[in-house]
This record gives structure tokens, C-alpha cells and sequence, in this order.
């Protein structure tokens, strides 16, 4: 039989669950489906939101061949395999009469983050002509692992964790829809354990369900979940149920100034094979987030240890993290810039596009002059210190403080 996970994966639109942003009434991916004219798009989420569910639909739904690669177990040759079986189908059925399973085939990449540049770079004059349709999936952030002319061509799409309604509907769905596990008569006394282990992750609660069914309870509590999955500690989680909990632990530390607690989980993502690149770019985002201003050297070194494991992998690269991660977390600390950008950023979509000040626009024509552009700046070299008052920001903000000096 079936993983429960894969009997209930949704087959349809109206099946799916979550991603109302992408996918529901008037949402872009739903319109475009609709439409039947859909392009390259890269789906960036956790695990077990629904990415690969989500393209699987798509291709149905527009009744399009459909090429699943994973990144994992797949090379330059399997990509073009699959470009040239494309190109011989779209020979032998082109023409405007063409029936709709002979267009532009959809090529699904699970974890393209993991493809290398040369993999990557096979796919863009197929994505470029149209042979293809690319749906790439990644956990990753796709600006830092997928090269730039295949991002051009991508549009990128965020997939968010399910919250506590979609999951209860999903679990809904498990006990009312599923022959074998209706049959099994559960009764969900408690949901709490369940949703906090799921973790926003569809997978992860359908693979808990099955595991406490498989047990032969026939009421599942917080206390019956609990005892089953410290039974079965990587029975629900193939990917490894710690991997962003311990990033979210060893995050913390850093910013708690804890280098022994730091150096910890860092040993502990080391020992379960964590990708370095992964671990190098959370050392760069604490570096900017929760150092900042108090040592603007820990983003230089931050990022020379992001360059460094890049080239060299393991095991030697976990010298140069461990020598970032405790600079770190000795650091002082300061998060003026991280709070003052988002500040500006909230006030922008508060205020909208507020006039620039007359006097700071450039006039480079003579009837800009004549409007008064430039008129009345003051060249601060001009002044003694280098330095003049005058106004910079919009009329409408003057006396508005962003950046909140420590």
C-alpha cells in the first residue's frame, strides 16, 4: 500500500491546501493556469509544502507531458535526454492544429538548488526557445544557488509553511477521505502535538497520522503522538526533522553570544552532513542582522568564510565555519540597520511614492532649470566640515527617525 502521503496528495486545484496567495481565486499562478499560458517558474518553500504536488497539478491540468528530474540523482545527460525527446515530440506534432500534449512539455527539477552551473547551464536554450517549460523546486534561495541567466528566464514564486488551518483541514481530509484510515475509526482527542511536530509541513503530519495509526491506538492525544515519535525519531521525516531547528538553535546562540552553545550546533549540523554552503550563508545573514554596525568586519569575514567552504566543502571546511561561528558570537552586538531598512520599508508602503525634493533632483536640461530642479542645493564640500544642513527627506517625512543610534 501507499504511503498515506501519496494516497492523499491532491490531483487538482480545488484539492490543494495552502498557497492561497499563489493558488486561490484571481492569485497569478491560478490565473495563469487558467489562462493555459504559463512560463518558467522556480517554487521556493520548506519541505512538504506542496511543490512538487503543485507542478504535477499544473501539468495535468493543462494536459501537458511531464518530465520530473531530481536534481539528487540526475546529470547534464538526463537534461538533455529529456530536451531531445521534447524537440522530436514538438517536430512530429508542430502546426496550429497540434493536439495539447504535444506542446511545450513541462521539465519538473526537484532541488535544482543542487544542480551545478554546467547542469544548470544545459537547460537555458531549451528554457529560452520554449522547447521546455521549466518548474524548478528548491529549499534554497534560489538567488544564491541558481545562476543568474536562469533566474532571468524564471519567475520565482514563495511557498509558505501551511498554518494551523490548513493542517487541520489536511488532517480533516486524512480521517474522512482515506478508506484505510476511515476504516481504522481514529478518534483526535488532541491536535496540538500533532501541528507542532508537523511544523507547517503537509508531509510531516500525514506521516505522523500513519505512524500512530500503525500503532494501534485508536485515540490520538498530544501524549500518544509525543511517545510515538521519540519512539520513531526519523520515522515521520526523511529529510531530517532537526535540520531547521537546529539552524533556528545555533542562530540564537550567535545572537545570544554563546560561543559554546554555537560551536555545539554547529558540530551538530557538521556530524548530520549539512550542506557547509547552507550553514556559510546563515554565518552571513547574522553577520548583517545581529552584528551590523558594532563590527562591520564580521560581514568581510562572514562572507570571505562563505567564498572559502564554497571552494573547499568538507571536512576542511569546518574550520573556517567554526572560526566564524565563534568571531560571531563574541561579537558586540547591533541591529539598528536590520530594524531602521524595515522601518523605511513599512513607512514606503505606508506612504507610497512621496515627491522627491526639488532641490535634490538633478537638472540636466534646461527646462528642468526652469522648473527649479537643483535650485537651492547646497554642495556639503562647499562648507566647513563637509557637512550643511538642508533637507533630504520627502516634505511629508521631514523629522522622521529610521536608524535609532545604539
Amino acid at each position: 500500500m501507499l504511503p498515506l502521503a501519496e494516497r492523499m496528495r491532491p490531483k487538482t486545484l480545488d484539492e490543494y491546501i495552502g498557497q492561497k496567495h499563489l493558488v486561490g481565486e484571481g492569485a497569478i499562478l491560478r490565473q495563469m493556469i487558467e489562462s493555459g499560458n504559463i512560463a518558467s517558474f522556480i517554487l521556493w518553500g520548506p519541505p512538504g509544502v506542496g511543490k512538487t504536488t503543485l507542478a504535477r497539478i499544473i501539468a495535468h491540468q493543462l494536459q501537458r507531458p511531464f518530465y520530473t528530474l531530481s536534481a539528487v540523482t540526475s546529470g547534464v545527460k538526463e537534461v538533455r535526454d529529456v530536451i531531445d525527446k521534447a524537440k522530436r515530440n514538438a517536430s512530429m506534432n508542430s502546426g496550429l492544429f497540434a493536439p495539447a500534449d504535444s506542446r511545450s512539455p513541462i521539465l519538473f527539477i526537484d532541488e535544482i538548488h543542487r544542480f551545478s552551473k554546467s547542469q544548470q547551464d544545459s537547460l537555458l536554450g531549451a528554457v529560452e526557445e520554449g522547447t521546455i517549460t521549466l518548474i524548478g523546486a528548491t529549499t534554497e534561495n534560489p538567488s544564491f544557488e541558481v545562476i543568474t541567466p536562469l533566474l532571468s528566464r524564471c519567475q520565482v514564486y514563495v511557498l509558505k509553511p501551511l498554518d494551523k488551518e490548513d493542517l487541520l483541514e489536511l488532517l480533516q481530509r486524512a480521517l474522512t477521505q482515506d478508506e484505510y484510515i476511515r476504516s481504522l475509526g481514529l478518534e483526535i482527542k488532541d491536535t496540538e502535538a500533532i501541528l507542532r511536530y508537523s511544523g507547517g509541513d503537509a508531509r510531516k503530519l500525514l506521516n505522523i497520522i500513519e505512524l500512530v495509526s500503525n500503532s494501534g491506538v485508536k485515540v490520538i492525544d498530544n501524549e500518544t503522538v509525543t511517545k510515538q515519535l521519540q519512539q520513531n525519531p526519523v520515522a515521520y521525516d526523511k529529510d531530517g526533522e532537526m535540520h531547521y531547528d537546529i539552524i533556528s538553535a545555533f542562530i540564537k546562540s550567535i545572537r545570544g553570544s554563546d560561543p559554546q552553545a554555537a560551536i555545539y550546533w554547529l558540530a551538530r549540523m557538521i556530524e548530520g552532513g549539512e550542506d557547509p554552503k547552507f550553514i556559510a550563508r546563515r554565518l552571513v545573514i547574522s553577520a548583517s542582522e545581529d552584528i551590523g554596525l558594532a563590527n562591520p568586519n564580521a560581514m568581510l569575514l562572514a562572507n570571505t568564510c562563505f567564498e572559502v567552504v564554497n571552494k573547499i566543502g568538507w571536512p576542511e571546511g569546518r574550520i573556517p565555519l567554526a572560526e566564524t561561528t565563534i568571531y560571531l558570537a563574541t561579537c558586540r552586538k547591533d541591529n539598528s540597520a536590520y530594524l531602521a531598512i524595515d522601518e523605511a520599508l513599512a513607512k514606503v508602503r505606508e506612504t507610497g511614492n512621496l515627491p522627491v525634493p526639488l532641490h535634490l533632483r538633478n537638472a540636466p536640461t534646461s527646462l528642468m532649470k526652469e522648473l527649479g530642479y537643483a535650485d537651492g542645493y547646497k554642495y556639503p564640500h562647499d562648507f566647513p566640515g563637509h557637512w550643511v544642513e538642508q533637507q533630504y527627506l520627502p516634505d511629508d517625512l521631514v523629522g522622521t527617525v529610521f536608524w535609532k543610534k545604539e
